[in-house]
């Protein structure tokens, strides 16, 4: 399978993360490399710059692709990498080339040409109506930018939209060796201690264990050779995935938000744990 693995990128720092943390994932997967970039060349935004700095921007652009092709050749130099230079904003760019692509991954700061600062126009844009994987890196101190600790985590919820996470959390995986963690988050009903209403709390945990093993059933049978730990807690889904993200190489998770802008599209737990992960999080729509 000719699988592309599409990186934005824009100079920054942040975006160096991403480009290296794609390239190790094509390498894994055997799957292509496509670096892209975008510059705004409508005539209102040229219009802002000489005829000399109008090239000084395209010499700019050019050498953001070329230092990036650069990073991901020395830290995979196997993998097969090409780079594109497209016109157009940034988060528009990047939904454009969902259709062909495995996953989108995007840093989670930048300097302007894929500002994808975690909650900033483009990731929120993008992760709010691709579908498919869009995976936010995270880098600066306190993110375990770097650090392999041998686990991706999974939330996973009552809704149907969760089964497209699982399949890229249990495929992340099995190609990195990796234990998979899924965490099962519940609140009780707001009326549990309410007298004369007491529900008890233990069958209900008891209950969502057994929902969570059924949810995973057909999946530990295809991936048998993935360890999984299923993490039930009583806490909200963002608190829970939050407190493991520390210790995970990745977080997915699914959003079946349906707003009509990125961001409520991609439901509060989504947002939440973007605000507060510690690590990368995928970000798996169906």
């Amino acid at each position: 399978m000719n699988r592309v693995i599409v990186v934005g990128v824009d100079g920054s720092d942040a975006a160096t993360a991403a480009v290296e943390w794609a390239a190790d994932d094509a390498a894994r997967a055997g799957a292509r490399l496509r670096i892209v970039h975008a510059v705004e060349r409508t005539p209102y935004a040229m219009a802002m710059f000489s005829a000399q700095g109008q090239g000084d921007v395209m010499r700019s652009a050019h050498r953001v692709l070329s230092d990036a092709e650069a990073v991901a050749g020395k830290r995979q130099p196997g993998i097969d990498v090409d780079c594109e230079l497209l016109q157009g904003g940034a988060a528009a760019t990047l939904r454009g080339q969902a259709g062909d692509s495995a996953e989108i991954v995007i840093g989670g700061s930048g300097l302007g040409g894929f500002p994808g600062a975690v909650l900033g126009s483009v990731s929120t844009h993008v992760a709010g109506h691709v579908r498919g994987p869009v995976v936010v890196v995270r880098f600066g101190p306190g993110t375990g930018s770097g650090t392999a600790h041998g686990q991706v985590v999974v939330g996973l919820d009552d809704y149907q939209a969760c089964e497209p996470a699982l399949a890229y959390a249990f495929e992340q995986a099995m190609l990195r060796a990796s234990t998979l963690r899924v965490v099962h988050a519940w609140r009780p009903p707001a009326h549990a201690h309410i007298p004369g209403r007491a529900h008890d709390l233990e069958e209900i945990h008891a209950a969502r264990c057994r929902t969570a093993a059924a949810a995973l059933g057909g999946w530990r049978r295809r991936y048998p050779q993935v360890p999984v730990i299923e993490d039930v807690r009583r806490a909200h889904p963002v608190d829970a995935l939050i407190s493991v993200s520390a210790q995970a190489d990745l977080v997915v998770v699914g959003s079946q938000g349906r707003g009509a802008i990125g961001a409520v599209m991609l439901g509060s737990v989504t947002l939440g744990l973007l605000y507060g992960a510690r690590g990368s999080v995928a970000v798996v729509r169906p």
